[in-house]
């Protein structure tokens, strides 16, 4: 077994906070390789379902979108979101994730990393 490498298949999943019909897997992390400045983890997510209104004090966000389509709000915009394509959440600003598809797989990357703290989140709406 690699240190530095990580199958979605050797981490375990959880449900996020803010987040309905999602499974996460945490692949780059303090737990996964000692990742201490950055975060990535692997995204599935139900039809319908996804990130609730939200936003993360002082940490920037990135969601690369691998299968499916989704539809993301952000600073006063909404558009639709399609494989191969990115979004970035600034810090402290608001955003909706959801998914328009059957499901879909999204790569989010957090820097500092999120850590699922909930001191590191304020939901809003």
């Amino acid at each position: 077994m690699s240190r530095y490498r990580v199958r979605q298949q050797d981490v375990k999943p959880y449900s996020p906070a803010n987040h309905v019909g999602t499974r996460n897997y945490r692949m780059i992390g303090t737990e996964t390789v000692g990742a201490k400045q950055v975060e990535m983890l692997i995204g599935e997510v139900e039809k319908g379902k996804g990130a609730l209104a939200h936003a993360h004090p002082g940490i920037e966000q990135v969601c690369y979108l691998l299968e499916g389509n989704a539809r993301v709000e952000v600073g006063g915009e909404r558009f639709e979101l399609a494989p191969g394509e990115a979004c970035f959440f600034p810090p402290d600003a608001p955003h909706v994730f959801t998914v328009t598809s059957d499901r879909a797989k999204v790569m989010v990357i957090y820097a500092p990393p999120y850590e699922e703290n909930p001191a590191r989140t304020v939901r809003h709406g």
